[in-house]
């Protein structure tokens, strides 16, 4: 789409439904129990990266395209009458059918039509199945299933034959619903078995391909326990990603303090560059009390009048007619998201997405609600499984959970399966440390009082990494994984080599961010946030503390405008 109207509501859409979406090394020369040298094949499987093409060859929108058509824009699309004709579709419905006649269903029609324009090919049917012959480029289709019968990824050392990690990955189209998935990567599974000539396969999952395996595991539990060594899960999002699932579930809100955040985190690690202007004027907005009365202000007029009909309307014109993002939905939020996106029992849009709706049902009972159970069984089995869980970063702004200990996309608390943990304001209280610690747990209390590993699923395979982002895949992280899932032991937080439970990571190069360092965790190398959370400046609880928290932020803004000003002069 190349219209500037449409363009501006993409990006409007991303950051609403997106945002509104660093010590001394440990030894690189470790000696690792497999590392690059399993005597069985490893399978990858990630998240959403993977490109999607339609039937003519072209690139699928996603929405980190939002930001390079918002930068193509120019003001001579402006003129285009196809961009007045946007305007027009819904400006009108919003002036004249809602606030002249409070009917909004027009304008929620109009809504979920105009934006379902950029996002069209990569929209789902009311099925849930592609459309358009979108889906994996042919020729990565082809990539695959030339691999998925091959033997050729393996060396020799010593005489003895080894598979290097990273070669065999499970490419799939992380929109389809991972039940169906699931049936997929087992049949990939066996082929590679046939071709190897191995007994058993490794797997090494992240992000959305967490959902996958866990439906995989909880559908073919059998096939699992005779075919599978090891499962090893860094980001995971089945046990919910808080950016998907409030987002769709009434939870909605934007903090300026947490945006603040975001855009530093962002800027320390690369992704782009913030002018400190914009951080302090969102300090200001916030401290001062104009952001939260704009906020209340909406709220009160307009926003609890229209959010659900405006949810439905953006979420299915663009990420939730996709099972697998559905998949990221917390079991707690599962049926209420349901309501503000599909509507109440009976309605129009529960009989039009019936076909959608019953694959979300069927993940929900078999996977959703039985995750510990599965993976209980699945290690119970024989499987061997392993965590690495991530935090230090800002979770994206959207939603009521912005101040959770998290990687930027999910919380420690849904990523370590259970970990117990404080806030971004809050450590752990001390009275609650000191229990723990009485109680014989002092080795799963993070150094920096943050997170309580012992109430995980699996506390003893369980790792956690302070400073490494969600999409940060480090070479670290992928070590551990690998050796998790192709060891020939249950790996432990004893027996693995591995510094600790708790490491810091250091970007020691912006410009590739996967060649950082860890270091076990300590309380001097533990604060690796690139802000401070200030709860007395940002929440003050005193008439006392408002004002001086509200002058201190105008004060320094003025003096950053002053500085922008002379700078630009």
């Amino acid at each position: 789409m190349k219209y500037i109207v449409q363009k501006g509501l993409s990006l409007l859409l991303v950051f609403a439904l997106l945002a509104g979406l660093s010590m001394v090394a440990f030894a690189k020369e470790t000696v690792w129990i497999s590392q690059s040298h399993s005597d069985i094949p490893i399978i990858r499987i990630s998240g959403d990266g993977e490109k999607l093409y339609d039937e003519n060859g072209n690139k699928v929108f996603h929405y980190r395209d939002a930001l390079s058509l918002a930068e193509d824009a120019n003001a001579d699309t402006l003129k285009d009458p196809s961009a007045i004709e946007t305007v027009v579709n819904l400006t009108m419905p919003l002036l004249i059918n809602g606030l002249l006649r409070d009917d909004w269903d027009p304008f929620y029609r109009s809504l979920q039509t105009e934006i379902g324009k950029l996002f069209q090919t990569s929209l789902l049917d009311s099925d849930g199945n592609a459309q358009y012959g979108s889906g994996l480029h042919p020729d990565k289709i082809a990539g695959m299933e030339k691999d998925r019968h091959s033997d050729k990824f393996w060396l020799t050392e010593t005489g003895k034959k080894y598979y290097p990690h990273d070669r065999y990955w499970f490419r799939y189209d992380w929109r389809l619903d991972p039940m169906e998935t699931a049936a997929e990567f087992k049949a990939y599974i066996d082929d590679l078995l046939e071709a190897t000539g191995c007994e058993q396969v490794g797997i090494a999952a992240s992000c959305l391909g967490t959902n996958i395996i866990t439906a995989y595991l909880a559908m073919y539990p059998e096939h699992a326990a005779q075919h599978v060594r090891g499962v090893a899960y860094d980001g995971s999002v089945v046990g919910g990603a808080e950016i998907l699932s409030e987002i769709i579930s009434g939870k909605f809100h934007v903090d300026a303090a947490a945006v603040d955040r975001l855009l530093r985190d962002s800027n320390a690690i690369g992704l782009f560059e913030v002018d400190e202007f914009i951080n302090v004027t969102l300090e200001m907005l916030k401290r001062d009390g104009i952001f939260d009365l704009i906020d209340e202000t909406a709220k009160k007029t307009v926003y609890y009048k229209l959010v659900e009909g405006v949810t439905s309307a953006l979420a299915l014109s663009t990420f939730y007619t996709w099972p697998n993002y559905w998949a990221c939905v917390t079991p707690e939020d599962y049926e209420t998201a349901k309501h503000y996106v599909f509507g109440p029992e009976g309605s129009e849009k529960r009989t039009q997405y019936a076909g959608l709706i019953a694959k979300l049902d069927r993940y929900d009972a078999t996977v959703r609600q039985r995750i510990p159970e599965v993976l209980t069984q699945t290690v119970a089995s024989g499987v061997h499984f392993g965590v690495i869980s991530k935090y230090g970063f800002q979770l994206l702004p959207n939603g009521e959970s912005s101040d959770a200990v998290a990687d930027q996309f999910s919380s420690v608390r849904r990523s370590s399966f259970g970990a117990t943990t404080g806030t971004l304001y809050q450590d752990l209280s001390p009275a609650y440390l000191a229990e723990r610690r009485a109680a014989g747990l002092d080795a799963y209390l993070s150094p920096d009082g943050q997170v309580d590993a012992s109430t995980c699923l699996f506390p003893e395979s369980t790792w956690f990494i302070k400073g490494s982002s969600h999409s940060n895949w480090s070479d670290w992280e992928l070590r551990l994984m690998y050796d998790i899932a192709s060891a020939k032991e249950q790996l432990t937080i004893d027996n693995a080599c591995w510094p600790s439970r708790f490491v810091a990571y250091t970007y020691t190069n912006p410009e590739v961010p996967t060649d950082g360092e860890i270091a076990p965790m300590t309380s001097e190398n533990c604060n690796t946030e690139n802000w401070e959370a200030d709860d007395k400046m940002d929440n003050p609880t005193d008439r006392a503390g408002k004002i001086f928290s509200a002058v201190s932020a105008l004060l320094k803004w003025i003096m950053a405008l002053i500085t922008k000003i002379f700078h630009l002069g």
